[in-house]
């Protein structure tokens, strides 16, 4: 996955100063400047990609680009502060062929210029963390011994699958249900359908007493005439059945 182009700082306004060379090791002052007439004024904004930082100044109408800082590290050469002021900076611009020029970069507010320092110094906090992870990570990968799981020439393996019932298991057989704790009597008893007869059994039981067949159907198959016969009596209905 290719870095891509993030924009941590943009200010509408920022003015360019010629600045004398430095004559000594005390560092740069604004003072020196001339501060009334800059020599440029337009648009600053400062990108990111990946671990690369850069400072450009634009045009603010066109965007059209009037020179780039790239910034290797933060505080540094590319971007040093003045030693009598917290508004104005001096910046070390670079062409693509590489040369390179110092100019003096300042703001009309303080909060633009803290802005900027906090903005530089919060993307390299953010590269010295990342750099510092992906060591420790490199690290412990090559000190941390990898497993060899692999079967040797020769090696076998052998599985025990045996499977048995466990000491204790038994299969019980439900009992019967019995009521109030009584097991039924021998035989059972069965009960007679309404309306039958019920003799004394030599077991002490009863017992339906049976009819004859005709009796049980009564006169259900000869309810009416036949239409080939003479007309008879009607037949007493039995008592068990229902006439139609």
């Amino acid at each position: 996955m290719e870095d891509y182009e993030a924009i941590l700082l943009v200010k509408q306004e920022v003015f360019v100063f010629k600045i004398p060379p430095r004559t000594s090791n005390r560092g740069y002052r604004a003072a020196d400047w001339n501060l009334s007439t800059p020599d440029w004024t337009g648009r600053m904004r400062l990108l990111a990609k990946g671990t690369e930082c850069i400072l450009k100044l634009e045009d603010k109408v066109s965007g059209e680009l009037f020179a780039k800082c790239p910034v290797d590290t933060y505080p540094g050469i590319a971007i040093e502060a003045v030693s009598d002021s917290s508004r104005y900076f001096v910046v070390r611009i670079q062409d693509d062929s590489g040369r390179a020029a110092f100019i003096g970069v300042g703001f009309a507010d303080r909060s633009d210029s803290f802005d900027l320092n906090v903005a530089l110094q919060d993307h390299f906090k953010w590269v010295k963390q990342s750099q510092e992870i992906e060591k420790e990570g490199t690290t412990e990968e090559a000190a941390k011994p990898r497993l060899d799981l692999s079967f040797k020439a020769g090696e076998t393996i052998k599985i025990n699958m045996k499977i048995g019932k466990k000491d204790g298991d038994s299969v019980t057989k439900p009992k019967a249900k019995t009521l109030g704790g009584l097991p039924p009597p021998p035989g059972g008893v069965r009960l007679a359908p309404p309306g039958a007869k019920l003799t004394d059994g030599a077991d002490g039981g009863f017992k339906q007493q049976s009819e004859p067949q005709q009796q049980e159907w009564g006169d259900f198959t000869s309810a009416g005439p036949s239409p080939n016969t003479a007309a008879s009596p009607k037949a007493p209905v039995s008592s068990n059945w229902v006439q139609f």
